[in-house]
């Protein structure tokens, strides 16, 4: 079995994990091709190594750049080999990790540009009427048909502007930076076919510039696809150009979107008139995001009926999602719409049956489904019955260590911040939830303020004027409709059941276990922990320090007031500290 070519993941995970120095190393001793790819969605075993034989791809994970590692992978050797579980179908991601991103030509060897090809050989009203029979929704989160809007900008004459937003803000997302940093070519074939489907000239791809490599392949792409006049179809000139966002979350809505793209403040606006009537520089603009734009070579190319031939009715097609959080197997899977919570998280994402309380999808907006809804299909209706959303990707999975209060707190700590304070209710609201929850958190909260959540909460989406405000509330109300008995506790008994709570919680020592090593005296950066390697809990600042380093596991959170064990067994109340 020989090799014929080794591939190197080079996106941001990968670069992260360090895949560059073991991409130096393997080019310097293999005799065989060593070349750049992009993310194929493994990403908690980066480095991954894909090296391609006569016979088939072998896996190798989680690679350093060591003269075993190195090899092992030369002369095929098992070590560090995995087997890879299926993460995604053969639709919007099927060419990613085959070729260099920024190679053109390899794209187009691999089908790339077909599409547009065909497009260009189609009517323009007959390109959207097939993207209308696709139906293709939205795929950055509000799930507005794609063909219905296609059909309301192309009614318009005139200059027109069409827009990618890329301006991806959820923590814990990354499926349009994967697709942007992988396949950048194939996002701008379906840029390309949806410009000249509308007649429109011009198109901003606006990009957060916290994204540099995406920003990097993005424009190596647009100059190779302008040198071959790609950008030109069928006599109508397209012009493409990158504005980098500051990273703004609010800016991920249209209107503040086109505010920032004109160089004023990112802040909404009220509609109508809508974008596609009057949006940038008062022009007719479209907006679509990444993953959006990444469907339509599929839809031209294969037709609507083999697009709607996987999905369910409340969403046709896959949906990439990017599974975070307390989970073996993180990273970017493309699944079909209709596939189970259960599914993702547990066979895919790997979790153990039991060991997750709830998932978060829809990103820091979204809503916080229990273990019990998990045979939930995942699309927009289903995930909005359940006070949740689908939102663009994010999947961030919530194991039973974890507090509900204090993930609600954390949630919402980023919206109040992220908000651009022109809705009362957005800019106030959120802000007082935020500190209410702040205070349950520290056990100073009353039963009173779980009403004062729910009322505000409320009020919050019906009173702010974009999603941004709309959505805010969403994790802790879902958290209040499926674990208020967490927040009874906190208020009622001042107890945090999964010792989160750091102001609820005590650090005690088992001195049955204390061997007296002295490391967590050495490490406390309070300097609280006594000669007796007892912590004042008066002063510590519950790092955690001292659990971490501790090799004989005597160190723990408690219950507050809960003491710990003397050497003779003897029940110590902790009233020492």
């Amino acid at each position: 079995m020989g090799i014929k070519e080794i591939r190197v993941g080079v996106s941001s995970c990968g670069l992260a994990a360090g895949a560059r120095v073991v991409l130096d190393k393997l080019k310097l001793k293999a005799s065989v091709p060593v070349n750049e790819s992009g993310c194929i969605g493994h990403c908690y075993v980066e480095p991954l190594i894909e090296v391609v034989t006569d016979t088939g791809s072998l896996f190798y994970g989680s690679v350093t750049d060591s003269d075993a590692d190195i090899e092992n992978i030369l002369s095929l050797n098992s070590e560090k080999q995995i087997t890879l579980n299926g993460r995604r179908t053969s639709r919007i991601t099927d060419k990613i990790g085959k070729f260099v991103p920024g190679d053109i030509d390899a794209f187009i060897e691999l089908g790339g540009f077909k599409a547009l090809d065909l497009a260009a050989k189609m009517e323009r009203s007959a390109i959207i009427e097939e993207v209308k029979l696709s139906e293709l929704k939205g795929r950055g989160g509000g799930g507005f048909p794609t063909g219905l809007k296609w059909s309301f900008f192309a009614a318009h004459d005139g200059k027109k502007i069409l827009v990618c937003n890329a301006d991806e803000g959820d923590p814990g997302a990354f499926m349009d930076r994967s697709l942007m940093e992988s396949l950048p070519c194939q996002l701008i074939e379906g840029m390309l076919i949806a410009a000249y489907a509308t007649k429109a000239e011009t198109i901003f791809i606006y990009c957060r510039a916290e994204y540099p490599l995406a920003i990097k392949n993005l424009q190596t792409a647009i100059k190779k696809i302008n040198e071959k006049k790609l950008n030109i179809v069928n006599g109508q000139q397209i012009d493409i150009s990158i504005k980098e966002g500051a990273g703004a979350f609010v800016c991920g809505e249209e209107t503040a979107l086109i505010h920032s793209l004109e160089g004023k403040r990112g802040m909404p606006r009220f509609r109508p008139p809508f974008p596609t009537d009057k949006g940038y520089d008062d022009y007719p603009t479209m907006i679509n995001n990444v993953e959006t734009f990444a469907n339509i070579p599929f839809i031209i190319e294969y037709g609507a009926d083999e697009y709607k031939s996987v999905g369910t009715p409340g969403g046709r097609g896959t949906k990439l999602f990017a599974i975070a959080g307390d989970v073996p197997r993180p990273g970017l899977i493309e699944v079909p719409m209709g596939i189970t919570l259960k599914e993702i998280i547990y066979d895919i994402g790997g979790a153990e049956e039991g060991s997750v309380k709830a998932v978060q999808t829809g990103g820091p907006s979204g809503g916080c489904i229990p273990e019990g809804y998990f045979d939930t299909p995942v699309d927009y209706d289903s995930l909005r019955k359940l006070g949740a959303i689908m939102g663009s990707g994010g999947l961030i999975v919530i194991g039973k260590q974890r507090c509900m209060v204090e993930t609600s707190r954390y949630f919402l700590d980023f919206t109040h911040r992220e908000s651009c304070g022109k809705c009362t209710f957005c800019r106030v609201g959120t802000k007082r939830m935020f500190d209410v929850l702040t205070s349950i958190t520290k056990g100073t909260g009353t039963l009173h303020d779980l009403e004062f959540l729910k009322n505000m909460g409320k009020k919050v989406q019906d009173g702010s004027l974009c999603g941004l405000g709309k959505t805010a509330p969403n994790p802790v109300l879902s958290s209040l409709r499926y674990f208020e008995d967490e927040f009874i506790e906190h208020v009622s008994h001042n107890r945090c059941r999964t010792l989160e709570c750091s102001s609820l919680v005590d650090i005690v020592t088992d001195h049955e276990k204390c061997t007296s090593c002295g490391r967590c005296v050495k490490t406390c950066p309070a300097g609280c922990i006594s000669d007796s390697f007892v912590a004042d809990n008066s002063i510590c600042t519950r790092c955690n320090s001292c659990i971490e380093v501790c090799r004989d596991n005597a160190i723990s959170r408690a219950f507050k007031g809960e003491g710990f064990y003397s050497n003779s067994g003897e029940e110590v109340k902790n009233d020492n500290q």
